[in-house]
């Protein structure tokens, strides 16, 4: 198990196979980090400066060796816009350059107080935590069913140790990296559940890791079997399954530390467990991929994880319909008539158009607590991913204070958001002549027709849906996120969560 340490004094005091330093683009704060950081490399480094070979621009790296050790310098470019995110990036490029370097112990350095202050909008602690994310969250790979190799073992990373040059912030530091564990460890979580075959975690297998967290934090939780979901009438759901060999199940967490008679924050995540399209088969070169349609509920589910752990004084509720959406002689079909929990009944145009139908179900069960708010993640459309990439998450709500403040922990964390409308005329697309709703809007607008149809199953509460297909998984890896599934939701949901405590 990786462990993170926290100490006070410069790299010639700190022992460590690798040193990794930070440095900013500004003349005056790059010295100053020579100065209080790493005297004894002053005159080698400052050449390199005037050489033009290592200036503390983004996304430079050098590695220097001498008596005391091997040092890997990293940019964090200039000061003007500066923020954890340049940290997390730099972070993540030295601890790659030290496990190229075969290091298990890695020593990390806070900038120093003057520059923190000067340039980054975050308190020290925080500070701390980002550069633990990008450090450790750079490291992940999803290796559950893969041997270790004997080099990979001799070089494996024991010991992250994050120094600080500055007196007396040794409490501070300690904060910063308890805090830093839980949200990585939650992030890895999330990450793991996606990546996951979908052999290895079904609907039930999703159930008991809801209940595995719940037993570890006395969350109160239930699961309700396919006999329950058909007595909650979630006709979503159920229609959803029909082509299943495995059951559905239906999770209800509840996490509240002080038995607060507060209004609950409810997260509701699409738990698809793999999406073949169903009847509508998705094409074969992307179908594998299709593991990771549960991203919504295991960034539910690490965010539980994160929230209990770090005992915010919160009342949340999560919500997570999980099923897969197969193909067979009892599949739901194109131009099937179903009904939603509240009665509303929806035609079906699209049998991979499934998400929105067990999130109707979801949103409708919420209710019953009057919550807060209301916040769902789903890897919903391919629309979205058209109209952002993987850059942000698509966010539509129907309460502007929601919005901004998940807007405000998407800069803060770089789990960004960025809101598309919700027009009424979304809603005429979805018109049916023999339902009352479809579900699917037509060629055009995709992510926004499908939020249409969600928010008729919100109610009078203040909802937000986030729309991950692009953010959850990546074809490839960049910094601290990797190839596959990401995680994001996580530090997103985790960051606002704490900004709501009471």
């Amino acid at each position: 198990m990786l462990k993170y340490t926290g100490h006070y004094g410069t790299p010639d005091r700190i022992d460590a196979d690798a040193h990794v330093i930070p440095f900013p683009e500004d003349k005056t704060l790059f010295q100053k980090t020579l100065t209080e950081v790493c005297p004894h490399l002053k005159g080698l480094v400052t050449a390199y400066r005037e050489s033009g070979d290592f200036c503390g621009k983004a996304d430079e790296t050098m590695m220097l060796a001498s008596a005391e050790g091997r040092f890997i310098l990293v940019g964090l470019g200039a000061s003007e816009g500066m923020g954890a995110e340049q940290l997390r990036r730099a972070m993540a490029r030295g601890m790659k350059q030290a496990a190229a370097l075969v290091a298990p112990v890695v020593a990390l350095y806070c900038p120093p107080e003057a520059i923190v202050k000067k340039t980054l909008p975050i308190s020290f602690e925080d500070t701390v935590v980002a550069m633990l994310e990008g450090a450790a969250l750079a490291q992940y790979k999803y290796k559950v069913f893969l041997k270790d190799k004997p080099e990979e073992k001799k070089g494996k990373l024991k010991e992250i140790k994050v120094i600080t040059a500055d007196e007396g912030y040794q409490s501070r530091l300690k904060a910063g990296i308890h805090d830093a564990m839980i949200i990585i460890e939650a992030v890895e979580l999330a990450r793991d559940l996606a990546n996951a075959p979908a052999n290895v975690v079904d609907a039930e297998k999703l159930a008991k890791e809801a209940l595995a967290i719940a037993k570890k934090f006395t969350i109160k939780t239930v699961v309700l079997n396919k006999k329950e979901i058909q007595a909650n009438k979630m006709g979503g759901l159920l229609a959803v399954n029909q082509g299943s060999a495995n059951e559905p199940r239906f999770i209800v967490m509840e996490y509240n530390d002080k038995k607060r008679r507060l209004a609950p924050y409810v997260l509701v995540g699409k738990g698809v467990t793999f999406d073949s399209g169903g009847l509508c088969l998705k094409p074969a070169a992307s179908m594998d991929e299709m593991k990771m349609d549960m991203s919504g509920a295991a960034a539910v589910l690490g965010t539980m994880y994160a929230v209990a752990k770090l005992k915010l004084p919160i009342r949340v509720i999560a919500l997570i319909p999980a099923t897969d959406n197969m193909t067979g002689g009892a599949a739901f079909r194109p131009g099937d008539v179903i009904t939603i929990a509240d009665g509303t009944t929806v035609e079906v145009k699209n049998t991979d158009a499934e998400g929105r139908l067990i999130l109707a179900d979801a949103l409708v069960y919420a209710q019953r607590f009057k919550p807060a708010a209301v916040i769902d993640l789903a890897t919903l459309t391919g629309a979205v991913v058209v109209a952002l990439a993987s850059a942000a998450t698509g966010m539509f709500g129907n309460d502007d204070e929601l919005k901004a403040a998940l807007s405000e922990s998407g800069e803060r964390t770089y789990e960004r958001v960025w809101e598309l409308p919700l027009y009424e005329e979304y809603n005429k697309l979805l018109k049916s002549e023999i339902a009352d709703v479809s579900n699917l809007g037509g060629k055009w607008g995709g992510a926004c027709t499908a939020a249409a149809f969600l928010k008729r199953f919100v109610g009078d509460f203040p909802w937000v849906h986030l729309d991950i297909a692009g953010t959850a998984m990546l074809d490839s890896a960049s910094d601290y996120q990797p190839k596959g599934g990401t995680g994001v939701g996580v530090r997103l949901l985790t960051d606002f969560l704490r900004s709501r405590e009471e």
